[in-house]
């Protein structure tokens, strides 16, 4: 689309003026940043991004992420003046309202036309780097049908947050040419200028990251434009910084913190709009204008009906599985191999540790599903996420299925929900489960989202052993389901870990496997062909006799709860094991089902090699725990566990303290 310099000062003052509006109304938001990328945005979505606005879920559409999700108004505005349905002016009157589709950090639940869930910042930077892989992963896959770009604006403060650097160097290392950050170079942060906290040379930081690093002004329409498509033609990935002016248009903000983060205010709008040229009230938007908009949001329109018509051109084979991948469904025959796979692993009673039983069975599971695109932080024969016929991604050759992302958990994890976001992969990682709280702020962001992500996280416990506390979880769990919508699955054995991955496969919310070091036992050996591990928890094993005691453990534990049991039931005391593999999904349960469970046994004593946070609502307030109170010690795993009383007698010594030291 080719425009003259005027028209693209009136394309891009609109956005201006509808920003400064928006928030003005909603006497809250950050109209800085849309004003001072107004030109930016007006050149890449008038001549560059391939995105059809009455389709906004279309597979092959180029993506746009708004890592600096503060700047909401930015992505709302052009949404509105490219002619999306759902973004209608009365929308963005309602800015920062309840269930508008215009809240204030862009989420893409709520609004259509939205990749991702920003305003954590440097996030969608992560997110975008996901997209961009997944972009490459199935263009070799689907080649012809996935041939897109991933666009980023992103600010001072997402290049400022430690991910973005994680986010860099893996973009760089496998060379994502397809990925295009705009970093708005305004030089302006929430104390003031940057230069309070920051001297970073950001061209030279993304050269060094194996990157092309470009500069322009910002509010020069023919450099924007010069620049991506230099940026198009790079074998790598770039960075274009543009240097704007943030507030731009306002005679007293304008270059200023105080443009940033609150509405300009009614005088300066006025001057604001005398300084721009902008004689509309409002939220009028000139009729010429919006044309100009309106004929941009149509031009992807040839490239969409070419695509269909390759689309169709597929074999029905290939049309299904594409369609099928980017559904979410699984093939007909993922149930009964499951049930196949208990089966054959029920006939194996040898001991091996949960972490080797996510690998056995993630094996078939990435057989049945071939989109998923496994990974480890550095740890792959720890983690155990890379199975025998899985193979490496290299920047030469992304037919592989497994990501060597290095010690970059917090990538990692952000890249993980945009390629879930893109869609057509079932992305798994791998790392400790004590460092999860580097995946932390990505996790919440998934299960905000709602997306299919499996964090296998193993060395779950004090059974980590000789690396010592900084190495061994103890409120890891706790603190991972208490997020909302968040799976955290610790099966016992092998049949229960196959059961938890046919539930997170399932599933449209993030599942984190946390996975044992040390061997177990096989604690279910018959061939059920019901998922017992579906509601959450279940009896594993009755008492002879009405329950005097009730031992609920999860994972490694339930071991030491097994052996328990049958030291109580020797001593005349009936005892019943329940195994709780996901106490998230057991709280989803009926009340019926929950009561039936917790069963009425006298004494209740919940065993985890955890803090107790959580299990009150199983064992209640007045049951017993087993567990951790404080952080662990270096030392073979079998002594430490012993330290710490983390033991079958100590669970019949605390059942028999509260039965009066006798039967």
């Amino acid at each position: 689309m080719t425009v003259t310099r005027e028209k693209h000062d009136r394309m891009a003052n609109v956005i201006r003026a509808l920003a400064m509006d928006a928030v003005e109304a909603a006497n809250s938001g950050h109209p800085g940043l849309p004003m001072g990328t107004a030109d930016v945005a007006t050149v890449l979505f008038t001549r560059f991004l391939k995105f059809d606005p009455t389709d906004p879920t279309w597979p092959n559409r180029d993506r746009f992420v708004l890592s600096a999700g503060h700047g909401s108004m930015l992505i709302y505005s052009v949404l509105h003046l490219l002619g999306s349905d759902d973004l209608t002016i009365d929308e963005l009157k309602r800015f920062r309202q309840l269930n508008s589709k215009t809240p204030g950090h862009p989420e893409n639940f709520m609004t259509p036309g939205v990749e991702t869930t920003t305003g954590p910042l440097g996030q969608g930077l992560g997110n975008a780097v996901g997209m961009a892989l997944a972009e490459r992963i199935l263009a070799d896959r689907f080649p012809g049908i996935i041939d897109h770009h991933t666009y980023v604006l992103a600010s001072d403060g997402d290049l400022m947050e430690g991910i973005s650097q994680e986010a860099i160097g893996i973009a760089g290392h496998l060379k994502l040419n397809k990925l295009i950050v705009l970093w708005d170079d305004n030089g302006i942060s929430i104390d003031g200028p940057l230069s309070l906290s920051d001297s970073v040379d950001q061209i030279m930081r993304f050269q060094s990251a194996g990157w092309n690093a470009l500069r322009v002004d910002g509010h020069d329409p023919e450099a924007i434009a010069a620049a991506i498509e230099e940026a198009k033609r790079s074998d790598k990935p770039t960075m274009i910084a543009c240097k704007t002016v943030i507030g731009f248009g306002s005679p007293a903000k304008a270059g200023k913190s105080a443009a940033h983060g609150s509405p300009l205010g009614a005088a300066e709008i006025a001057a604001t709009r005398q300084a721009l040229g902008w004689e509309f009230e409002p939220f009028d938007i000139p009729s010429d204008v919006r044309d100009a908009w309106r004929i941009a949001g149509l031009q992807s329109k040839k490239a969409r009906t070419a695509w269909d018509e390759r689309f169709a051109a597929l074999d029905a084979e290939t049309r299904a599985e594409f369609n099928r991948r980017f559904a979410r469904e699984l093939p007909a025959r993922f149930t009964e191999n499951m049930v196949k796979l208990k089966e054959k692993v029920g006939a194996d009673a040898k001991p091996v540790a949960t972490r080797k039983s996510g690998e056995t069975v993630l094996e078939t599971v990435a057989e049945l599903l071939p989109e998923i695109v496994s990974g480890s932080a550095d740890l792959t024969g720890s983690n155990n996420t890379r199975t025998k016929t899985m193979k490496p991604i290299t920047s030469d050759d992304f037919s592989g299925n497994f990501v060597h992302w290095g010690i970059r958990e917090h990538a990692m994890a952000a890249a993980m929900n945009g390629m879930a976001l893109h869609g057509g992969i079932l992305p798994v990682s791998g790392t400790f489960l004590v460092f999860s709280d580097y995946c932390r702020p990505s996790i919440r962001l998934a299960a905000l989202m709602g997306l299919r992500v499996v964090h296998v996280m193993t060395h779950d416990s004090i059974g980590v052993g000789e690396d010592g506390p900084t190495h061994q979880p103890v409120e890891h769990l706790a603190a991972l389901r208490a997020i909302p919508n968040v799976l955290v699955f610790r099966p016992a054995d092998t049949v229960e870990t196959a059961e938890c991955w046919d539930v997170a496969a399932r599933q449209s919310r993030p599942s984190v496997f946390a996975l044992t070091r040390q061997n177990l036992p096989l604690v279910r050996t018959e061939g059920e062909e019901r998922n017992l591990s579906a509601r959450g928890a279940y009896e594993l094993r009755s008492a002879d006799g009405e329950a005097r005691v009730s031992l609920f453990a999860s994972g490694s534990e339930v071991e030491l709860a097994l052996e328990a049991q049958k030291e109580l039931e020797r001593r005349g005391i009936p005892t019943r094991v329940v195994s709780v593999p996901c106490m998230d999904l057991f709280f989803e349960q009926s009340a019926e089902y929950r009561a039936e469970v917790i069963g009425r046994a006298q004494i209740k004593i919940g065993v985890e090699a955890a803090i107790r946070m959580g299990w009150d609502s199983i064992i209640g307030h007045d049951g017993d725990f087993v567990g951790m109170t404080g952080f662990g010690a270096s030392g073979p795993y079998k002594e430490v566990y012993e330290l710490f009383g983390i033991t079958n007698s100590a669970i019949v010594t605390k059942a028999m303290a509260r039965l009066g030291g006798n039967a």
